[in-house]
């Protein structure tokens, strides 16, 4: 498995001052944007909570892919490449199976352990390998989120349940109204706590030898981390839905502005995650306006050109 570089670069506070300026004025773009005609109680209601979701789900995703990055060692990996957000749609037709009349939080919790389990599994089966190559490592993760969603495709389709799997894995922010999205206010507060232990995952992300060496509990970092990946991931699909790539393509972008340091970094990948969501929301819902393209379809045919360009770029040359 490749070391992550650890590099780091200045960059003025103006830049970032920009940065959130930008945030504002897509926000205010979003929020405008509809077919229906723009009144007070569409703001409140619909509009105002539609923008404060795309804000939230894109700054935590995206934060979640730098903490999967540093804690893999691996700069293709993210909730979608590895497996996480497969096996949260696959908790959720477990408990909606088992449990139909479920209430949200439980759902939610049963999502987030469902996810941990699926990026636990992702962790054991690198280990297992005896060459880690860079580009190996996320094609490893797709095969399993592959399988993992076969799993939950074959349950969805045996139990009439296609249409409701389908809202989960597709990321729509349509369906957003005041009263259900409050649970994005959660990964907001775990977006905080990684931003408190940022510098304790820089140095998880030298490896467990250097951690070790340094004072630091290795694998209580390591398992901070993809806790907070997992709650993350299983709150994002349960509210709106998967947002592919998102975490691959905001990260890797900040690296090359900011380095590979988390604290330096997490500003700026909260932003730019959030900035993205919401361009994507805004393209979404202009190209074929008044319909809407789900933002997740957008993202994620940007995102899969971004990272077919990563693996050219990492692919070694024949001479």
């Amino acid at each position: 498995m490749t070391v992550t570089r650890h590099t780091t670069r200045t960059t003025p506070p103006a830049a970032l001052a920009g940065g959130v300026v930008g945030l504002v004025v897509l926000a205010v773009i979003s929020t405008m944007v509809g077919v229906a005609e723009i009144s007070w109680e569409i703001l409140w209601v619909s509009r105002i909570p539609r923008t404060v979701a795309l804000v939230l789900a894109g700054a935590a995703l995206a934060v979640c892919g730098l903490l999967m990055q540093l804690l893999v060692r691996n700069r293709f990996v993210e909730p979608s490449t590895v497996g996480t957000t497969e096996a949260a749609g696959l908790g959720l037709i477990a408990i909606t199976l088992l449990a139909p009349g479920a209430p949200l939080m439980v759902k939610m919790i049963t999502a987030a352990l469902f996810a941990l389990a699926g990026t636990w599994l992702f962790l054991r089966v690198v280990r297992m390998m005896p060459v880690r190559e860079t580009i190996l490592v996320p094609l490893i993760g797709l095969m399993l989120g592959g399988v993992i969603a076969a799993m939950t495709t074959f349950l969805a389709f045996h139990h009439d349940l296609l249409q409701t799997l389908n809202s989960w894995m597709t990321g729509d922010f349509s369906g957003v109204l005041r009263g259900r999205y409050e649970l994005l206010w959660l990964v907001a507060g775990l977006v905080v706590i990684a931003f408190l232990a940022a510098d304790r995952f820089t140095v998880a992300g030298m490896g467990d030898t250097f951690s070790t060496n340094a004072g630091l509990d290795h694998r209580t970092v390591v398992a901070v981390g993809l806790t907070i990946v997992s709650v993350v991931s299983a709150v994002v699909v349960v509210t709106v839905g998967v947002i592919p790539f998102l975490g691959l393509v905001v990260p890797n972008i900040v690296s090359t502005l900011v380095g590979d340091n988390a604290r330096r970094g997490l500003p700026w990948v909260a932003v730019l995650g959030s900035g993205l969501v919401l361009a994507c929301d805004i393209v979404g819902r202009v190209v074929r306006y008044p319909y809407e393209i789900p933002v997740g379809t957008v993202m994620g045919v940007l995102g899969a050109g971004f990272f077919l360009f990563l693996l050219l770029r990492s692919a070694p040359r024949a001479d």
